[in-house]
């Protein structure tokens, strides 16, 4: 509900990365925004191909002042009430200046954008090509699914209730495991990838899966590196 809240989140999966060996170097401040200023950031940008009207992320390459939850609302029946936003003006000193993500997601749908987002800043830090949408997005795609196919794998283990202690960020985990609701919850944002009819999203999350699963993520990473296409 506001970027503080979101920063265990972050970190986590910062991890994963780690954890593919694809740590993401530069520190890129990310931020949870509201539609209106995801939409402008959306604007300022002189790139980018978005899942239009449903675009939940962003990654930035621009300076630009960008409107920040900094504190969460309350709510009131149906009305947001007593939000507290702030301008955070971001400075390039790099590819990649922010990664925004609308708030009010739950934890595993705001997940996967930011492992989604994430693959976009690593790909622009590590000076890829500019890829076209397919390829981009669907390797994009491809790294969200992974991460939401890891947390349901562990929460659904023997030792699912050691992982309590390791993020405050998720309610579930608190009790020791992920709850039945949120088991289901991940299988059903890893459908909406799997069945994404759109040529970048989803054709894109397909062709670039089948590859990932036949050579591997770092054998199609480095081909997508040296010909901005899939190997076949």
């Amino acid at each position: 509900m506001d970027t503080n809240e979101c920063q265990p989140l972050y970190l986590e999966i910062q991890e994963f990365y780690e954890g593919l060996n694809m740590k993401v170097e530069q520190q890129v401040p990310l931020l949870l925004v509201e539609r209106q200023a995801l939409n402008e950031a959306m604007e300022g940008e002189k790139t980018g191909h978005h899942h239009l009207p449903e675009t939940r992320g962003l990654c930035l390459s621009e300076e630009q002042t960008v409107s920040t939850i900094l504190r969460r609302p309350r709510m009131t029946g149906n009305k947001i009430m007593e939000m507290i936003t702030e301008p955070y003006r971001l400075t390039r000193r790099c590819e990649v200046t922010a990664i925004l993500i609308l708030y009010g997601l739950p934890r595993l749908l705001t997940g996967s954008i930011l492992a989604h987002e994430m693959m976009h800043a690593w790909l622009r830090l590590k000076g890829y090509r500019t890829l076209t949408p397919d390829i981009e997005e669907g390797i994009c795609q491809v790294l969200a699914h992974l991460w939401i196919e890891s947390e349901i794998m562990a929460g659904s283990g023997s030792n699912a209730a050691s992982t309590s202690s390791s993020s405050s960020s998720s309610t579930s985990s608190k009790k020791g495991g992920r709850s039945q609701f949120e088991r289901k919850l991940g299988d059903f944002f890893k459908h909406q990838i799997e069945s994404d009819t759109s040529v970048a999203y989803g054709d894109g999350f397909r062709a670039g899966n089948r590859v990932v699963q036949q050579y591997g993520l770092k054998r199609t990473l480095e081909h997508i590196r040296l010909t901005g296409t899939l190997p076949f």
